[in-house]
């Protein structure tokens, strides 16, 4: 994978450089970076910036995935695709309920695993998404229409709801699908592994 790193005064400069010299737009990389102490009694600072192609990242999780899954057994293929700032990943066994576990739980600690390594490896915290068999999709649309009609309970009723201790992603999804609706408003409360989301009318 290619690495870009490069120094200069300002974190903008050093960006709009890396922009340029590699025919790239902000949107098409992460980095981060660090600060320098140089000169006499480190007075000048300098900015250094590490970059990496988020196209190359989406190839990186792919193969990291494909040896942990063809270490257990599995064969696999997969599809990819980006999204912003969120990388997706549908993935194509041999035995797909084995990657999905019970409930979703070997998927999600997938997605766990990958996160961690990206973090360990090149210090950067994307949003990953992994799919099977639609897996993710199906229950999208069931935590839609759960969200939906305990929202169409809360502005009967005036009495808010709160929800099963969920994750970071299904929480998202329960927020989304009621953000334009009339009548309740969502929040999420607690500590995870124990934080959930509730529907408040208004």
């Amino acid at each position: 994978m290619e690495i870009i790193v490069k120094d200069g005064k300002e974190l903008e400069e050093v960006l709009e450089s890396i922009c340029s010299e590699n025919n790239v737009t902000k949107d098409d990389f992460y980095y981060h970076y660090t600060e320098k102490k140089n000169g006499l009694f480190n007075k000048n600072v300098v900015i250094e910036v590490t970059a990496y192609l988020k196209s190359e990242i989406l190839n990186y999780i792919k193969e990291y995935l494909e040896e942990l899954l063809t270490n257990m057994g599995l064969k696999v293929n997969f599809e990819t695709k980006m999204r912003e700032d969120s990388m997706y990943v549908k993935i194509y066994s041999d035995n797909n309920p084995v990657i999905i576990g019970k409930g979703g739980n070997t998927l999600k600690a997938l997605e766990v695993i990958v996160k961690q390594k990206l973090n360990t490896a090149f210090n950067i915290r994307p949003y990953v998404c992994l799919d099977v068999e639609d897996y993710r999709e199906k229950q999208q649309r069931r935590l839609e229409r759960l969200a939906k009609n305990l929202a169409k309970d809360v502005v009967r009723t005036k009495v808010e709801v709160h929800l099963e201790n969920m994750n970071a992603y299904d929480r998202r999804i329960i927020h989304n699908a009621l953000t334009n609706f009339k009548g309740v408003s969502t929040v999420s409360e607690g500590e995870e592994p124990n934080r959930h989301v509730i529907i408040k009318p208004e």
